[in-house]
């Protein structure tokens, strides 16, 4: 056995409170083969924000991992939310109401290294959350399959088995997750695994250093606090990406490019601001749907 491989007893699986019937049904049904160091990652992933592991709400990728300053990598596994867990976290919030089939652009044939692919060129997937007023807000995003689709290696422009096999209905999985990014930030901004299987990752070893204890990180923004930002942006008819965060980026003198990026400081800030906006244009509501794309 490899020295920095796991031994799995009984004894430490109830330690962490998980019976061996669980572990059996983790290790041979829902991520078979996997390492057992890979299933813990994602073991203790679930247990960190109340999920149930059996329902695979996350999955384990293998990513080529390469340094972005040295350039070399190796291939390891990497615990990534599903599209699955997005859904689930969508319908906790209690606001989710729904969402539209996906809608696909013309089929494109393109030769990519010899091989020849048809696939949609763009998918738009819409979701409705009930807003606190009653009133229901569609959320649209738009995704590209030239933009999304994996390659079968790092040799070739070929998609992937699945990519190939699948083009509308991976396409579709990547627009619903940035669909439903837009309509709940609190959900987070890491990519889901159907949009990042096959892909490779870089990584800037500046990311992955500790910082000193005496450099205490702000506290981020609260989930409470994005959900107050974007419930005001629904009522001023306004948008995370095009509109807020530009402002936020202005106002706070450094690059502000999603939600997760705020601290709470910034994020009750932002929120007053927008609290003064909407103040002045109290004649923008009884609208039934409001369109964001």
């Amino acid at each position: 056995m490899m020295a920095n491989e796991l031994t799995i007893t009984a004894t430490s699986l109830q330690e962490i409170g998980v019976d061996v019937s669980t572990w059996s049904a983790l290790k041979n049904s829902i991520y078979p083969g996997a390492k057992d160091e890979s299933v813990m990652m994602a073991l203790d992933y679930c247990r960190a924000r109340q999920l149930d592991p059996l329902l695979k709400p996350v999955h384990l990728v293998p990513m080529y991992v390469k340094d972005s300053k040295t350039g070399k990598g190796d291939w390891r596994d990497v615990v990534m939310p599903g599209i699955g867990l997005y859904r689930i976290q969508a319908d906790r919030s209690g606001d989710y109401a729904g969402a539209h089939e996906p809608e696909f652009g013309p089929d494109v044939t393109q030769t990519l290294t010899g091989v020849e692919v048809t696939f949609p060129q763009w998918c738009k997937y819409t979701v409705y959350k009930r807003m606190p007023s009653g009133e229901i807000v569609e959320f649209s995003a738009k995704e590209y399959w030239i933009e999304n689709y994996a390659t079968g290696g790092r040799d070739t422009t070929a998609p992937n088995a699945m990519w190939k096999k699948r083009p509308y209905g991976q396409l579709a999985k990547c627009a619903e997750a940035q669909a439903l990014r837009k309509a709940w930030p609190e959900i987070g901004q890491q990519p889901t695994a159907e949009e990042m299987e096959g892909k490779s990752l870089d990584v800037d070893i500046r990311d992955v250093t500790p910082r000193s204890t005496t450099e205490a990180l702000p506290p981020a923004a609260s989930e409470e606090t994005l959900q107050a930002i974007t419930d005001l942006l629904t009522s001023l008819n306004k948008d995370w990406e095009q509109d807020f965060l530009p402002v936020c980026s202005d106002i706070f003198k450094r690059p502000i490019l999603e939600a997760s990026d705020l601290t709470e400081e910034e994020a009750q800030k932002g929120f007053n601001f927008l609290q003064k906006k909407l103040r002045r244009q109290h004649d923008t509501r009884n609208y039934p749907v409001t369109y964001r794309n």
